[in-house]
């Protein structure tokens, strides 16, 4: 009996799945009034007047209709935006997603016990898979703790999508597929695929009942290195997944069609735990300065990343290891909870494997041998080449600012989320002498299945405040001052947009429905102030706090004219990290770091003012 009870006060990971909040339509004047004021620095009056008229147009006529349309919808789903959201900015996007919707990080084991050292590869490598394979089973047994906001718990459901995951390239819209189940659902798989100088290995992790030791996971993959070291390379179909979507897909096509097995093959990698990829680079990394690891994470070795599996663990020959991952299935924060599960255990540790040595009796790893023809080596050589292209056209920077972090923001009681995107405002602001339409994350995860929303940091306020900051005869008390305003406002805002109450994916559900009905696209949406101020997906600036673990993520900017920004918040340190094309002749990433850097300073200095 005391036993029963035991197990019932216990929290399972998914418990509360069933009982979570639907995802809420906001107010149709509420959002528009919102959207009105997030326009409004990125016009003059006769614009802003303009757009005024037009939105006044579409809220008392198709808004409303379409208003009472996305209701009904939502009377029929837990989420109304759910599958409208996966579809529009992941499975029907055409462009490459490895370089252009993947998004990746370094991990941090570099700052403890593991710093760069040639010939750690397979010994860490193998200990690092041992920790995510115990993450693996946490999920499994669902004993991975329900995360919460207070007492009121989070949508767990992205973590269901992070082992054996993959995305399927198709015509016109891909698709995701999913083979994890919980211990009580059933069968999970539970193989690892190994990639490495262009070939495919798989191996399974469970031997007679049990996980592999991190001794006989080091023997797998020491097998796999030294047959790929002393044998020619293989023909590297794993590029083939950095193509164009809809190439990829009759890539892929006309690859099954050439055997029946070359389908096997993929199933076996799409099913997969995840993808290992070892990595014969040897990138540069300090605590201060993570950009060199960070790009080859990112854009490195096609042929050693499986670009639409869910999770690609990257082990780099110098002991150096990163994740890629694609965006479809879960946002960063499912990839930055498992990086720091590992990364705190290595620590526990001491960075070395504390267990049995005894290596078991274990069959050597399988390797996958696809068949090729010409055509098959072309579309290769034809992926590598539209990849490296674009490579060589971005230009990452991933530097620690270690002057201060949470610690003194949090004592002058500032946001330490909101203090960044105010100084990253004011550097874009100084840079490039107007203001800059930014997109933040907001996590919606208080409601069934919800994952993002919009929030706009550029605000009436935050333009303000960066005006007098470039105005010398504004004081600096009329400068802190406004500058806390702009505070309150990102807050309020934040607040907003993570309880529902945002405006982006409702006015996103709005035009939808209009689609979806065959009507003509409203006013609204062709309005030229839409997407100037990042509507339609056009935020030059594109930015995520990654947390306040140590984890860090890249990714690259929303449009060829902006940036991707990157940062997460610890106490003594801020990092960031910031992405833009060398294509672009008016940005330029290291500039605007180091402008933010400089931004930090001067609000910190503001803070020494007395009150108004």
């Amino acid at each position: 009996m005391e036993n029963q009870l035991a197990k019932s006060t216990e929290e399972r990971t998914f418990q509360y799945q069933d009982s979570l909040p639907s995802l809420p339509v906001p107010s149709l004047e509420e959002s528009l009034k919102k959207y009105l004021e997030s326009v409004k620095p990125f016009a003059n009056e006769e614009e802003y007047k303009n757009t005024e008229a037009i939105v006044w147009k579409f809220q008392n006529g198709i808004g409303e209709k379409l208003q009472q349309k996305l209701l009904q919808r939502a009377k029929g789903r837990r989420n109304w935006l759910e599958e409208w959201w996966l579809n529009v900015a992941y499975l029907d996007v055409r462009i490459p997603s490895q370089l252009n919707v993947n998004f990746g990080g370094p991990a941090s084991h570099i700052e403890h016990y593991w710093p760069p050292k040639e010939g750690t590869q397979l010994e860490r490598g193998s200990i690092s898979l041992w920790h995510n394979l115990n993450y693996w089973q946490l999920l499994r047994k669902e004993k991975l703790a329900v995360e919460k906001v207070g007492n009121t718990p989070l949508d767990m459901n992205q973590f269901r999508m992070l082992f054996s995951t993959c995305k399927i390239p198709g015509i016109t819209r891909d698709s995701i597929i999913n083979y994890f189940r919980t211990e009580s659902e059933g069968h999970s798989p539970s193989h690892l695929a190994v990639l490495c100088r262009g070939r495919v290995f798989v191996f399974d992790v469970m031997h007679e009942g049990y996980l592999m030791t991190a001794p006989e996971i080091q023997r797998q993959l020491t097998y796999i290195q030294k047959k790929c070291h002393s044998e020619p390379d293989g023909p590297g179909v794993a590029a083939l997944t950095t193509e164009e979507r809809t190439r990829w897909a009759k890539a892929r096509e006309y690859l099954i069609s050439l055997n029946p097995e070359n389908l096997t093959i993929l199933e076996k990698i799409q099913s997969s735990l995840l993808v290992f990829c070892l990595d014969d680079d040897s990138p540069h990394v300090t605590p201060e300065d993570y950009s060199q690891v960070s790009a080859k994470i990112l854009n490195g070795d096609p042929t050693v990343r499986w670009g639409d599996k869910s999770y690609n663990l990257i082990a780099f020959s110098n002991g150096v290891f990163g994740s890629n991952c694609d965006h479809a299935p879960f946002d960063a924060m499912v990839l930055v909870k498992v990086c720091y599960y590992v990364d705190e255990n290595i620590l526990e540790n001491e960075g070395r494997w504390k267990g049995s040595e005894k290596v078991r009796d274990i069959p050597v790893p399988e390797e996958l041998v696809f068949t090729v023809d010409e055509k098959v080596l072309n579309d290769i050589n034809q992926a590598k080449a539209q990849y490296f292209k674009q490579v060589s056209d971005l230009q990452l920077v991933v530097y620690a600012f270690t002057s201060f972090g949470k610690k003194l923001t949090k004592e002058k009681q500032l946001h330490p989320d909101t203090f960044i995107q105010l100084a990253l405002q004011l550097a874009y602001y100084r840079l490039h002498g107007r203001p800059g339409c930014c997109y933040e994350t907001a996590m919606t995860r208080l409601f069934y299945h919800g994952r993002t929303e919009t929030v706009r940091p550029c605000t009436v306020e935050a333009v303000n405040w960066c005006q007098s900051m470039q105005n010398p005869s504004t004081s600096l008390l009329e400068r802190k001052h406004m500058m806390l305003e702009a505070f309150a406002k990102h807050n309020k805002m934040m607040k907003d947009c993570s309880t529902g109450k945002g405006f982006d994916r409702h006015l996103l559900g709005l035009s939808l429905i209009a689609k979806e009905e065959g009507l003509p696209v409203p006013e609204l949406f062709t309005d030229p102030l839409f997407s100037r101020s990042g509507g339609g997906g056009n935020f030059v600036l594109s930015t995520s706090l990654v947390g306040y673990l140590r984890v860090q993520g890249v990714t690259v900017p929303m449009v060829h004219n902006g940036y991707g920004f990157f940062y997460h918040i610890r106490d003594d340190r801020f990092v960031v990290s910031c992405s833009a094309w060398k294509s672009c002749p008016e940005t330029d990433a290291e500039k605007l770091v180091q402008q933010v850097f400089h931004a930090f300073c001067d609000m910190m200095q503001l803070m020494e003012m007395p009150h108004l």
